[in-house]
């Protein structure tokens, strides 16, 4: 088959190209605790989000940093900008939560941690978002013995159920990861937070897959991406790239450039239409730079998808061919990616 005839025979509809707000924030660690750059609002994120050409949406911290900025003044700035809210996050998983939030032993800050996100979904409502994020990093553990592990599932299943239904008209988007800050996370896998959405028996609640949270834990984010969609419940993705040691967050195809192809290559083959969203942190890179080199590689990546022989791996793939599979992906990875330095 001719590479025109492989062209005609894909989608050429370009992806929804979005990011976390938070690309555009003030970084610190434990060591530059004074941040790396000046001190941003939520509205100057939007501002520096703006200037990224090809990024529509964002999703985006709640309440929204530093404190006092109200859902108006947002919905201004991100209108001015040209950008859509496609999720709010809300922040549960401060050192207020310290002990946990949908697990916390304290049944006041546990209904804290409840209806800090009830209120964060009244917020995507007002802005019209897609989803509520749902990242509960405070809850799990840290050592043997430390709880009852029954319990921490049961109290993780049922705030979630809890809010599917309280919200039935909003999605809940579960980001799994296996550790950081606990040592131990209730949701740690694909596998583990797909058993807690069935025991749930809620229909709005799904998952949202971080491809550096699934490389820190051991997946293979193409089959975990194909578990989820399999089920009706991959609701958003997440992109960047690690060394697996660390959720490091870097830019997108800067590591595991063949993983993140079929990655995409995945979802593209199953027919998923969401938003290809960024989840970088650019620590000491230029934010704005960051983002426009993410979004370039991914066009590269959807380009490749156009190239890409589908005949002729299916038949590699049959086979278990190894080396023709990944011969048949380089080539069209590689004419994408010489292409796009040339735009």
């Amino acid at each position: 088959m001719s590479d025109q005839g492989r062209i005609e025979m894909q989608s050429t509809v370009e992806p929804t190209y979005g990011a976390g707000i938070w690309h555009f924030a003030t970084y610190v660690d434990r060591y530059a605790t004074d941040g790396y750059g000046e001190p941003r609002t939520v509205l100057d994120a939007i501002k520096l989000a703006g200037k990224v050409q090809d990024l529509s949406v964002v999703d985006l911290n709640w309440p929204f940093p530093p404190g006092g900025i109200s859902t108006a003044e947002v919905r201004d700035a991100l209108a001015e900008e040209g950008l859509r809210p496609i999720a709010v996050t809300p922040e549960f998983y401060t050192g207020r939560f310290a002990k946990g939030g949908f697990t916390n032993p304290d049944p006041a800050v546990r209904r804290e941690a409840i209806d800090l996100v009830a209120a964060s979904a009244e917020v995507g409502r007002e802005l019209g978002v897609d989803y509520v994020k749902l990242w509960p990093g405070q809850d799990g553990y840290d050592y043997p013995f430390q709880a009852d592990y029954t319990d921490l599932w049961e109290k993780s299943v049922g705030a979630v159920r809890e809010l599917a239904q309280r919200f039935p008209d909003m999605r809940f988007a579960i980001e799994y990861k296996p550790r950081e800050p606990r040592n131990r996370m209730v949701f740690s896998s694909v596998a583990r937070t797909l058993l807690a959405i069935e025991d749930m028996g809620v229909e709005n609640v799904g998952v949202l897959l971080d491809f550096g949270h699934s490389l820190y834990g051991g997946e293979t984010p193409a089959e975990a991406a194909r578990m989820a969609i399999n089920r009706n419940k991959l609701f958003a993705i997440d992109v960047n790239d690690n060394f697996r040691g660390w959720d490091d967050d870097m830019v997108v195809g800067s590591v595991h450039l063949m993983e993140t192809f079929e990655f995409f290559f995945a979802l593209h083959d199953a027919d998923w239409t969401g938003v290809w969203q960024l989840d970088q942190f650019p620590f000491r890179e230029d934010p704005v730079e960051a983002a426009r080199t993410g979004i370039r590689t991914m066009r590269a990546f959807h380009r490749a998808l156009a190239y890409l022989d589908r005949e002729e791996l299916a038949s590699a793939q049959g086979r278990q061919d190894a080396l023709a599979a990944q011969r048949i992906a380089k080539r069209a990875l590689y004419r994408a990616l010489a292409e796009s330095e040339t735009d």
